[in-house]
C-alpha cells in the first residue's frame, strides 16, 4: 500500500514558538480529572471546546518521559513546552475538548512512563481516561501523540477496538528509530514494535523535514503507513522553508523547539489536526 502523502506548504518564520506566553500561577489550564486504575491514580487535565461547533475531543499524549507532574489548575509542571501541551488553549478555541494526560502515579519517577508505553495495561489507562472523555463530551475521540508518545497512541490505536475504537489517531514525529543495547531496554522501543496492521481507524502520520532527531528521522514515517495496512492512511512532511541541509541526526534535536518539536510552527500544527478531523467528520 502507499501511502498519501501530503506537503505542508514553506510557512514564514516569523512564528513564535509558543501558542501564548506561559501558564500563570494563578491561570487554570483544565480540570483535574483523576480516576483508578490497577490501583493506581490516573490523571488528566481537561479544557472544553470553546465554540458552538464543537469538532471532536482530543487525547494529548507528551513525548519524552511523559510525566507531566500536573499541578492543581491542569497546568504541567514539567514538558510544558511539549507541542501538544503548549497548545492545549489554542485547541480549544478552535473547537477541540482537550485532555493532556499525565503518567499514571506508578510511573512518575525518573524514567516516567519508559518501557509501560508499549504495555497492554497503558492501553487499559487510556482506555479508561478515553471512556471518562466521551462520556463528558459525547464527541469522537481521537488520540494524538508526539514522538515518544506516538508509542503510547499507537498501543491505544492497536488494542482499541469494536465500541472502543478510535474515531481517528494522529502520530507527529514517530519514534521510528531505537537504540539497541542501550542501558534501559526501552531506549529501543518504538512504533514498530506494535502490530501497526491493526490500526483500522483514520491514521495521520506528521513528520518534519528537517527532523534531525536520530529516534524520529522522517523518511521512516512513510514506513508506519506502510506497516498499518488495516488502514489508508495519510503522510503529512511539514517544511519550514529552512536552508538546513545537515543529515546529522542527534539527540539533542529531540526538543520541542527544534524541527521535532515543530517549534516555531504551531499555527501548521492546529491546521493539521483539524484538517484532519475534519475530514473524517
Amino acid at each position: 500500500m502507499h501511502p498519501r502523502h501530503f506537503l505542508l506548504p514553506i510557512v514564514a518564520l516569523a512564528l513564535t514558538t509558543f501558542s501564548g506566553p506561559p501558564a500563570q500561577a494563578s491561570e487554570r489550564c483544565g480540570e483535574i480529572v483523576e480516576l483508578e486504575s490497577r490501583g493506581e491514580k490516573i490523571s488528566y487535565s481537561f479544557r472544553p471546546h470553546e465554540t458552538d461547533t464543537p469538532k471532536a475531543a482530543l487525547v494529548l499524549l507528551a513525548g519524552g518521559h511523559g510525566f507531566l507532574n500536573l499541578d492543581e489548575n491542569g497546568c504541567a509542571r514539567k514538558l510544558s513546552g511539549n507541542t501538544l501541551v503548549r497548545n492545549q488553549a489554542s485547541l480549544g478555541r478552535a473547537g477541540f475538548a482537550t485532555a493532556v494526560v499525565d503518567a499514571p502515579t506508578d510511573y512518575q519517577g525518573k524514567d516516567g512512563l519508559g518501557g509501560f508505553r508499549a504495555d497492554p495495561d497503558h492501553a487499559k489507562d487510556l482506555s479508561l481516561i478515553i471512556s471518562d472523555i466521551r462520556e463528558r463530551t459525547k464527541l469522537p475521540i481521537y488520540v494524538v501523540g508526539i514522538s515518544r508518545g506516538t508509542i503510547s497512541a499507537a498501543n491505544a490505536a492497536v488494542r482499541l477496538t469494536g465500541d472502543r475504537a478510535l474515531a481517528g489517531t494522529m502520530l507527529f514525529s514517530p519514534v521510528t528509530s531505537g537504540r539497541e543495547g542501550a542501558h534501559k531496554a526501552w531506549f529501543a522501543q518504538t512504533v514498530f514494535d506494535l502490530p501497526l496492521q491493526n490500526i483500522t481507524g483514520p491514521l495521520a502520520v506528521v513528520v518534519h523535514r528537517d527532523d534531525k532527531c536520530v529516534r524520529t528521522p522522517p523518511a521512516l514515517g512513510a514506513k508506519v503507513i506502510e506497516r498499518a495496512v488495516g488502514t489508508s492512511g495519510k503522510l503529512i512532511t511539514v517544511d519550514d522553508g529552512s536552508d538546513d541541509n545537515s543529515t546529522k541526526l542527534t539527540v539533542k534535536a529531540c526538543k520541542g523547539k527544534e524541527p521535532h518539536g515543530f517549534g516555531g510552527q504551531d499555527k501548521e500544527v492546529l491546521a493539521i489536526i483539524t484538517g484532519f478531523v475534519n475530514t473524517q467528520n
